[in-house]
């Protein structure tokens, strides 16, 4: 059980009523939770969340720990569609073979917790799951490429003037088979990633702005949520932001003051990831 409070007189009373009815043993302050490890430098105000030994123990389960590191989580050549699904009986064999579906829902764990970077791609090969083909097969390995490269990436979050910053953007028509955009935000705090989305939208946007429209409504309605339970957690905050925000709805949370608007490049936009494939920067 991990236990978060306000303060440490909070915790303690609530370990002693916990101890009156439960037989338990206090561990101390968490050092892992759910095979994240906590990390902690407090003269510095930092913490870090890593899934290194989870990386590198899916890595060794798929037999892919020598396999060439990667930069990117993917290639920009890869364009996945329906089309490379089997269109036979003999390619459905083939592809039975592959553990297809269980490396795929081993990097999704990876990148609900501790890994934004994946969201993107890991959300694409998740399309595939029914029926995967070779090449689709081949992106999963690239992505555990990447991975392998990557494995020590942390989540990091720093103590000075935590500040509540949220990212979104959106494509227009990227996915081939539905002609369907996909949205994302990216949300966060201490200058830590917090939390994050990226998802095919279930219905067609007519235009990059309608596109933009209904990704904000995501990214907004997130914020907010986390925006309240930081001020449950004794976090006062002078100002949210969030990005591109054009959705009718938001007015009155703008009049409210509770969002504060503004425009970033993309190159400084942390939710670009969520909704493309980018290239390394050298």
């Amino acid at each position: 059980m991990l236990i978060v409070g306000k303060s440490i007189s909070r915790i303690d009373r609530l370990k002693k009523q916990l101890s009156e009815s439960f037989a338990m043993k206090d561990m101390g302050a968490a050092k892992q939770i759910l095979g994240i490890r906590i990390i902690r430098d407090r003269q510095a105000k930092k913490l870090w969340l890593s899934q290194e030994h989870y990386v590198k123990r899916v890595l060794q389960r798929f037999h892919m720990e020598n396999a060439k590191a990667v930069s990117t989580p993917l290639a920009t050549h890869f364009k996945l569609s329906s089309g490379h699904s089997p269109s036979n009986e003999a390619e459905k064999t083939n592809m039975s073979r592959v553990p297809y579906a269980s490396v795929v829902g081993s990097l999704m764990y990876a990148m609900v917790c501790t890994r934004p970077d994946i969201a993107h791609v890991v959300g694409i090969v998740n399309r595939f799951l029914s029926n995967p083909g070779r090449e689709h097969w081949n992106v999963v390995k690239w992505i555990l490429r990447y991975l392998h490269g990557t494995s020590d990436l942390r989540l990091c979050f720093e103590g000075d003037k935590p500040t509540l910053v949220g990212y979104s953007n959106s494509d227009m028509a990227g996915d081939i088979d539905s002609k369907k955009s996909t949205s994302g935000y990216l949300i966060k705090f201490a200058r830590g990633a917090m939390a994050w989305q990226s998802k095919l939208k279930k219905c067609v946007a007519l235009s990059t702005t309608e596109a933009e429209f209904i990704a904000i409504i995501e990214a907004c309605k997130e914020l907010l949520w986390v925006k309240k339970f930081l001020q449950e957690l004794g976090f006062v905050q002078d100002k949210s932001k969030h990005i591109d925000v054009r959705y009718h709805w938001i007015r009155d949370a703008l009049d409210a003051k509770l969002l504060e608007l503004a425009k970033v490049h993309t190159d400084d936009n942390g939710a670009d990831m969520m909704t493309k494939v980018l290239k390394n920067k050298t």
